[in-house]
């Protein structure tokens, strides 16, 4: 059983996952254990930065940020939203937290996972902690 549980999500993915996810990361989980959800907002290339409205991004964070908070209540866990590669900052946010856990959604592999990789893959090839994949 693990103490400090970290379930990373996209909340652009079509794929619903969310719920399953919860629902391994409870169930994994010791008494009292922390479970966080965490979002990852991705940058945007400055090149395509131009064609965006000034007011987008921070209205797109608020809205990020909204439906985190409302996930976390209604499943009694927590919420983080953070900035950055998602893979890395997945890693770099289970290290600094202390989590023991990550609970990651992964989609079957087709080519262009293969030939470029994805998040669950860097995720299970670099963390320090345990992993369990969702498939």
């Amino acid at each position: 059983m693990y103490s400090n549980i970290l379930v990373p999500i996209a909340l652009d993915n079509e794929d619903d996952r969310i719920p399953d996810s919860i629902a391994v990361a409870k169930a994994l989980a010791k008494d009292g254990a922390a479970i966080t959800l965490l979002h990852v907002v991705e940058s945007v290339p400055s090149y395509a930065m131009t064609y965006i409205p000034e007011d987008f991004m921070v209205a797109t964070r608020k809205g990020i940020k909204s439906e985190m908070m409302r996930l976390a209540a209604d499943h009694d866990v927590n919420s983080a939203v953070i900035d950055g590669h998602a893979g890395r900052s997945i890693l770099d946010h289970a290290e600094e937290k202390g989590c023991d856990l990550i609970v990651i959604a992964s989609h079957r592999p087709g080519m262009q996972t293969l030939l470029l990789g994805s998040t669950a893959t860097h995720v299970v090839r670099h963390a320090n902690c345990a992993v369990h994949v969702l498939r």
